[in-house]
């Protein structure tokens, strides 16, 4: 039941990912930049060919592959019960969502729309699935220094008996 919610909620988020793409397509591309949450931000339409910071830009091949492999992994522990936290668990759904979005724009389009731009700071034009990416990762990194601390916590407790 578990997993058949993970896919679900893949599923939906792949669909906000791309539903937000397609409205990013049909305005910002047409009407240009415009700014949103007291001008902190902006909705700008760029065409990313590359993966974060525009890295390997024109290497849409590797980009697939690499991305369908990591896919691939994620899909195959999700899948087979390897993960008894719900936590990374739903870190996993956000990377697979992610990475999934962004895989079927490489796929479809040659490249990656991407549309909200920060303005406070420098910083990369990015989309919905590079946030379901970025927040899934520092979940599973936030997780896996919690584990590390308790286990630390419990090996301390466990030489002091």
């Amino acid at each position: 039941m578990f997993q058949f919610l993970s896919v679900v909620g893949i599923a939906i988020l792949v669909g906000i990912d791309q539903l937000t793409k397609y409205m990013a397509v049909t305005t910002v591309k047409v009407n240009g930049p415009e700014g949103f949450l007291f001008g902190l931000f902006q909705f700008r339409y760029v065409e990313n060919t590359g993966a974060a910071f525009s890295s390997f830009s024109n290497n849409k091949s590797v980009l697939i592959l690499a991305s369908g492999l990591l896919l691939l992994g994620v899909l195959i522990v999700l899948l087979t019960k390897k993960i008894d936290s719900k936590f990374v668990n739903f870190a996993l759904v956000l990377v697979a969502a992610g990475g999934a979005g962004n895989m079927i724009d490489r796929i479809v389009n040659g490249f990656v729309v991407d549309f909200i731009e920060p303005l406070f700071i420098n910083f990369a034009v990015f989309n919905f699935a590079d946030c379901c990416i970025t927040v899934g990762a520092f979940l599973l990194i936030g997780y896996e220094i919690y584990d590390v601390i308790r286990e630390k916590k419990a090996m301390k407790a466990q030489n002091n008996d």
